[in-house]
C-alpha cells in the first residue's frame, strides 16, 4: 500500500523527521518497503496562464500561445488539443530543469517558443496524458508548481501482514502513528450529512452470513459536469490510484482515507431495490474492466430485482456504473465477512484494492461514518441532495466485540522486560482499546477495527510493539534441558534418510497440491480432496499418494538429460473418508536409469525390481520388523509381473515395483520407472534386537526341487514350511524358479533350501529325513506341492 507522507501528517504530525518516521513504522510491524518523492525537483516551473490563443501560422497541428507567469509575457508554441485562452496551467519558463529535458529558447515552424506549457507526464506526475495538465482557475499566477502541488511530499509504500487489515487506509497507519508517540489525531472535519429529500431505496440481505451490514443512500441533482479537484487527484496519485470522476474518486478517496471500499450505482439504472445474494448458476455480469464473468453459487453478487449488478466486495459492473452524464448517484458501503470473500477474487482472475481490504477484514462499525463521508464530498464538489441513510443490518452475523483477559505477570514472562502497570494501561488506551482492572492484571476490550486480537499472547505482543521491539534488552536465559523419553524400537525419520541417502538417494521435498489428472494417473480410483481456491489448475486437489511429486519431479530430471534418477520423499497424504480426512505420513522413492554412475570401467546395468526391494528392504531391517513380507500385488499401476504388496500383520502398508507400461505411457516417460510406497506409521516401531547365542554345532542343508502350481508364491511355501515350527529348521530360501516346457499343466518348478540346526548336539541323517518328511507332507496337502522327478 502507498500513502502520502504529507497525507498522513495531515492526520498525526509528531515531531520527528521522516526517517524516524519510517523506522517507527517498520519496527510497529508495518514494514516500509521502499520510499520515494512525490514529483521531481524542478526549477523556473511556475504557474502560468494562456492570455492570447491563436493557430500557428505555418502548422495546422500546432497553436501560438500568449503565456504570463504574472510578470511577462511570452510566446508559446503549444501542440496540446486541450489548451484554451484564459487557461491556467503548467509553465515552464526558459532554463527551467524538467525530468527529461531543459528548456531553451526554440523556434518551431519559423516562430519563436520561449517555454513550454506542459503535461503531467513530462512533469513524471502520471505514466501518460491525454493533453496539458490544466489547473484550478485559482492557482496564483508565477507560484513555483512545486510548491502550489506541494510536490515537497514523499510516497512511502508500506508491507502489511494479512492480519492488519486495519491499516489498510490513512487512519489505520495515523493510529499506529500516534499511539507509537503518544500524539493526538486530527480527525478530518465530518458530520452527519442531514437529508434534504426522501427518496429511499429498499435493501434486502438474502445472504446475512456474507454480508450482515449494508448501508446505501442516494443522492440526486449532482452536476455531471464536475472535476474532482486538484488536492484530491493529487493525494490519490500518491497512493497509486488514478483520478476518474468525482463519483469515482470520493470512493475511492474514502476507502484510503479510512479503510472502507465504497461502491457509486447509476440510481437511474436500479429497477425496484438492493438485494445482496447469492448468484444463481451461470449468472452472467459484465464488469468495470469490461470483463464478463460467469458465476457460480459460491458468488456473492449485489443485485436489484432484475439482474446483478456487481461481484460483492470485489468490482462493480459496467451496466450500472456511473456515466459523464449520471446525475442521480445511490452509494453503497457495506460489511461483507473476509471468510466469504476469501479467494472469490482469485476464482476469476482478479485482485482489487476492494477485495485486498475485505479479504483482510474491514471494520464492521465503519460503514455509516464513510457514508457520510462520502456524502458531504460530493455535495462539495458536485452538488446534490441527499436522501436518508438505510442501514440494514443483521446483528447475528456481525463479529462480537471480544474481551481478552491480561495478566500483568504473563508480560514481563514472554517479554522479558518490566513494564508498569500504568504504562501498560497507557499503551493499550493510546492503541484505542478500553481497559478495565481486574485481580490479576485486566480485562481488555478491543476496538471494533482491531479484529486481530483475540488472546492474551496478542495483547502481548501490541505492548512489545508499543516498547519497540529493539528496545527490549536481549538477556541470557538459563536454559533447563529435559531429556526426552526415548525407545529403541522407534525408527526415527533421519534415520531412514540416512539410510537412503548412503544408498545414492536425494530427498525430495514438493508441494502437497497436485494436478487432478496426474492424481489420477498414479492413484486410480481414489477420491481426493479439491481445493475451493487452487494455486492453479495444475495444484487443485491434495495429494493421496507421494508418487505424483515424486514423478513431477523425475520427469524434469530427465528433460534435462538426468537418466539416472534416484528420489524419496516423507510427508502427509490426505485421503477423504466420509465426513473425515485422514492425514497419513507416509514414505515413498523413485528409481530410473543405471544402478552405478558412469565410470571408466563400469559396465552397469539398468535398474531392476531387485534394485528398489533391496532399498525398501535395507529400510524395513533397520527398522527391527521381523514379520514383513512381499505378496503378489492387484494394484493397477504396477507392471502385473514385477510388482508387490508389503504385508506386515496380514496388512499392506505400502507396494514396491515397476510402473506398468501404460503409465509410462500417460507420462511420456520412455524408460523403466521402479518405485515404492509404504506407511510410515506401520514401520517406524519395529522389535527390540535380542542376543542369540551362535550354535557351536555345524549346520546341515538340504535342497528340495518341488513342482507346485504356477499361482502359489515361493513365499507361501516358506510360510507353509515354517508353519511346522521345528527347533533345527533355521533357515528357508529359494535359489531356483523354473517354468518352460518341461514343466507343463500350469506348474512350476521350486528350488528351496533347507538350513537345519540344532543348539545341543550334532544332527544325523534321521533328524534330517524325518524334517524332510514333515515339510514335503505339509506342502503336499496345503500347497499341492510335490517334489519333482529329476
Amino acid at each position: 500500500m502507498k500513502i502520502s507522507e504529507n497525507w498522513l501528517r495531515e492526520w498525526v504530525n509528531p515531531e520527528i523527521d521522516y526517517s524516524t518516521l519510517i523506522d517507527q513504522l517498520t519496527m510497529a510491524g508495518l514494514e516500509v518497503e521502499g520510499f520515494e518523492p512525490a514529483g521531481p525537483e524542478l526549477s523556473s516551473v511556475v504557474v502560468g496562464q494562456v492570455v492570447t490563443l491563436e493557430p500557428h501560422p505555418n502548422a495546422d497541428m500546432l497553436s501560438l500561445c500568449q503565456v504570463t507567469d504574472g510578470n511577462e509575457t511570452v510566446p508559446v508554441i503549444c501542440g496540446a488539443s486541450n489548451v484554451r485562452q484564459g487557461q491556467k496551467v503548467i509553465f515552464a519558463k526558459i532554463g527551467a530543469q524538467l525530468p527529461q529535458i531543459k528548456i531553451k529558447k526554440a523556434k518551431l515552424r519559423g516562430v519563436e517558443s520561449q517555454g513550454m506549457i506542459c503535461s503531467a507526464a513530462e512533469l513524471n506526475l502520471a505514466e501518460t496524458s491525454d493533453g496539458i495538465f490544466e489547473l484550478p482557475e485559482d492557482a496564483p499566477n508565477g507560484m513555483d508548481i512545486s510548491e502550489y502541488l506541494k510536490l515537497n511530499d514523499r510516497v512511502i509504500e508500506i508491507d502489511l501482514t494479512p492480519n492488519r487489515g486495519d491499516c489498510l487506509s490513512i487512519a489505520g497507519v495515523a493510529r499506529e502513528v500516534a499511539a507509537i508517540n503518544s500524539t493526538d489525531i486530527s480527525l478530518p472535519s465530518s458530520s452527519d450529512v442531514c437529508e434534504s429529500i426522501a427518496d429511499h431505496f429498499p435493501v434486502e440481505l438474502m445472504a446475512s452470513v456474507a454480508c450482515p451490514r449494508y448501508v446505501g443512500r442516494i443522492i440526486r441533482n449532482i452536476n455531471p459536469q464536475a472535476v474532482t479537484p486538484l488536492w484530491m487527484q493529487e493525494k490519490l496519485r500518491r497512493c497509486g490510484l488514478r483520478p476518474i470522476s468525482p463519483v469515482v474518486d470520493i470512493t475511492n478517496y474514502v476507502m484510503m482515507e479510512l479503510g472502507q471500499p465504497m461502491h457509486g450505482f447509476d440510481f437511474d439504472k436500479l429497477d425496484g431495490g438492493i438485494r445482496v445474494r447469492m448468484a444463481r448458476a451461470g449468472e452472467k455480469v459484465r464488469l468495470l474492466d469490461q470483463s464478463e464473468v460467469e458465476c457460480d453459487e459460491a458468488a456473492l453478487v449485489i443485485a436489484d430485482h432484475k439482474k446483478a449488478l456487481a461481484l460483492a466486495g470485489i468490482m462493480g459492473g459496467l451496466d450500472s456504473s456511473v456515466q459523464s452524464s449520471t446525475t442521480n448517484i445511490f452509494f453503497e458501503a457495506a460489511y461483507f465477512s473476509n471468510v466469504e470473500i476469501a479467494g472469490k477474487a482469485r476464482r476469476y482472475g482478479m485482485h482489487t484494492d476492494s477485495s485486498h481490504r475485505f479479504e483482510r477484514g474491514v471494520d464492521p462499525q465503519l460503514q455509516l461514518r464513510a457514508m457520510n463521508r462520502a456524502t458531504q464530498l460530493l455535495i462539495d464538489i458536485a452538488g446534490g441532495e441527499a436522501g436518508p441513510v438505510t442501514d440494514v443490518i443483521d446483528k447475528s452475523y456481525i463479529p462480537k466485540q471480544s474481551q481478552v483477559n491480561l495478566r500483568y505477570a504473563r508480560i514481563n514472562r514472554l517479554l522479558g522486560v518490566e513494564v508498569s502497570r500504568e504504562e501498560v494501561k497507557r499503551m493499550l488506551r493510546a492503541l484505542q482499546m478500553r481497559v478495565d482492572d481486574n485481580d490479576d492484571g485486566w480485562l481488555v476490550y478491543p476496538p471494533s477495527f482491531r479484529f486481530d486480537i483475540n488472546i492474551e499472547a496478542d495483547l502481548i505482543e501490541e505492548i512489545g510493539r508499543m516498547i519497540g521491539y529493539n528496545n527490549i534488552p536481549g538477556t541470557r536465559e538459563a536454559a533447563h534441558i529435559g531429556m526426552e523419553s526415548f525407545t529403541e524400537t522407534q525408527l526415527s525419520l533421519n534415520q531412514v534418510r540416512d539410510i537412503l541417502v548412503e544408498q545414492g538417494f536425494y530427498e525430495a521435498v514438493t508441494y502437497s497440491f497436485v494436478s487432478p489428472e496426474l492424481e489420477e494417473i498414479l492413484d486410480p480410483g481414489q477420491d481426493s480432496l479439491s481445493l475451493a481456491n487452487p494455486i492453479s489448475s495444475d495444484m487443485a486437489v491434495m495429494r493421496t499418494r507421494l508418487l505424483p511429486g515424486l514423478i513431477q519431479a523425475l520427469q524434469y530430471n530427465l528433460k534435462r538429460q538426468q537418466s539416472r534418477v534416484r528420489l524419496f520423499e516423507n510427508g502427509l497424504c490426505f485421503i477423504p473418508n466420509n465426513t473425515r480426512l485422514e492425514q497419513n505420513m507416509r514414505l515413498a522413492a523413485v528409481i530410473s536409469g543405471d544402478q552405478f554412475d558412469e565410470g571408466l570401467y563400469d559396465n552397469s546395468n539398468s535398474v531392476d525390481f531387485y534394485d528398489i526391494k533391496g532399498c525398501l528392504e535395507s529400510v524395513l531391517r533397520f527398522s527391527g520388523l521381523s514379520s514383513y513380507n512381499f505378496q503378489t500385488t492387484e494394484n493397477s499401476i504396477l507392471h502385473p509381473g514385477q510388482g508387490a504388496d508389503i504385508v506386515v500383520d496380514n496388512k499392506i502398508i505400502g507396494f514396491v515395483g515397476l510402473l506398468h507400461p501404460s503409465v509410462l505411457s500417460k507420462l511420456s516417460i520412455n524408460q523403466p520407472v521402479y518405485v515404492f510406497e509404504v506407511d510410515m506409521q506401520s514401520i517406524s516401531v519395529g522389535e527390540l534386537p535380542r542376543f542369540t547365542e551362535l550354535s557351536k554345532y555345524p549346520s546341515i542343508r538340504r535342497d528340495i526341487s518341488l513342482s507346485v502350481d504356477a499361482q502359489i508364491s515361493v513365499q507361501a511355501l516358506i510360510d507353509c514350511i515354517f508353519s511346522i515350527k521345528s527347533e533345527i529348521l533355521q533357515e528357508v530360501f529359494v535359489f531356483d524358479v523354473y517354468t518352460g516346457k518341461e514343466v507343463r499343466n500350469y506348474r512350476k518348478s521350486v528350488a528351496l533350501g533347507l538350513i537345519l540346526q540344532d543348539f545341543s548336539r550334532t544332527l544325523v541323517d534321521e533328524d534330517v529325513e524325518k524334517l524332510v518328511e514333515k515339510v514335503l507332507a505339509r506342502l503336499k496337502n496345503h500347497c499341492n506341492a510335490v517334489l519333482r522327478d529329476i
